[in-house]
């Protein structure tokens, strides 16, 4: 068989080789955090959340909601480049996507606790 005959084959059992893995994985809820955004976002997400005074008058006065927190910290962008580095902590900024675009989280993340410290709405 030349390569020309083989071509096809390949290219059928490889589509269904795809559509098999993305069957099985969608079924799992499998998330791929291989990137540095996406696993300071999980691992922030994963601890308990505490906010600050602030924030919670910001709550409070209904200028933003816990649905809109919960986005930004799902699907923000994470400035990892002018990450600052505590104690204990890493203090990170995380600025929100789409319709949340002019929202950005000041996030400190420690071992235990993720502690939302301040939130600027431009």
């Amino acid at each position: 068989m030349t390569v020309k005959q083989r071509l096809p084959y390949y290219l059928v059992g490889l589509f269904f080789g795809i559509v098999i893995v993305v069957f099985f994985l969608n079924k799992k809820k499998v998330e791929f955090d291989y990137l540095p955004n996406a696993r300071v976002l999980k691992s922030i997400r994963n601890k308990p959340i505490v906010f600050s005074p602030e924030v919670i008058l910001l709550l409070d006065s209904n200028k933003i909601d816990s649905v809109s927190i919960a986005q930004i910290l799902k699907d923000g962008d994470v400035d990892i480049w002018n990450k600052v580095k505590l104690d204990s902590c890493i203090k990170y900024n995380i600025q929100g996507e789409d319709s949340l675009k002019n929202i950005t989280l000041s996030v400190k993340r420690c071992k235990s606790i993720a502690y939302i410290e301040k939130i600027s709405i431009k």
